[in-house]
């Protein structure tokens, strides 16, 4: 029985190019043979795998999400009055000597 699952229908992919060596790549190979699925399919579900078992790595994830929500609240953030450009003044149209507006 195979530690990992079957790929998903439709994940969302990024792209992401590295190098290992050789023996690692036959092995990814032949694994993703033996789950008849892609070598990219392996490489995610290994990565979501140890993230997962990776307890300080969890914690310095959480760690991290809260700093992001801590500089996040210590920013300004403006009434949409402030943010509004100041209103131009309001000028009465003058006449000139033949009674015409300018």
């Amino acid at each position: 029985m195979s530690i990992l699952k079957a790929p998903p229908k439709h994940p969302k992919n990024a792209t992401v190019q590295l190098r290992i060596d050789e023996e690692l790549k036959t092995k990814l190979d032949k694994y993703a043979e033996f789950l008849e699925s892609t070598t990219a399919y392996v490489v995610s579900e290994a990565l979501k795998l140890v993230f997962n078992k990776d307890a300080e790595f969890r914690e310095w994830l959480e760690s991290q999400a809260t700093n992001s929500m801590r500089s996040v609240e210590a920013e300004v953030v403006l009434p949409a009055e402030s943010a509004k450009p100041p209103a131009a003044p309001v000028v009465s149209p003058k006449a000139n000597s033949n009674g015409l507006f300018r």
